[in-house]
């Protein structure tokens, strides 16, 4: 399924992802820092829900409350979740 999450309090708008099961893959940002994202997006292509929450929930960039690595976390949260429900 794919899916696509609105960013809050960072520079990238929309993070777009597959997900099958609680497994990511095909991460794409939209806006940003596109080297960073690009990275992190290669990064954890093929981790699991748990496995990206544990390695990029909480990031802050700058002064912000959030990132968008955290957003990239919250994002495959709400994805599973939603999937899980419906």
């Amino acid at each position: 399924m794919r899916y696509n999450y609105k960013t809050e309090n960072t520079c990238s708008q929309v993070i777009s992802f597959d997900i099958e099961g609680n497994v990511i893959s095909n991460i794409s940002f939209m806006g940003g820092c596109d080297g960073n994202l690009k990275a992190i997006s290669k990064l954890v292509d093929g981790f699991t829900v748990e496995q990206i929450e544990s390695k990029l929930a909480g990031n802050r960039c700058g002064r912000r409350p959030t990132s968008c690595a955290d957003q990239l976390a919250k994002a495959v949260r709400a994805a599973y979740n939603e999937q899980q429900a419906g």
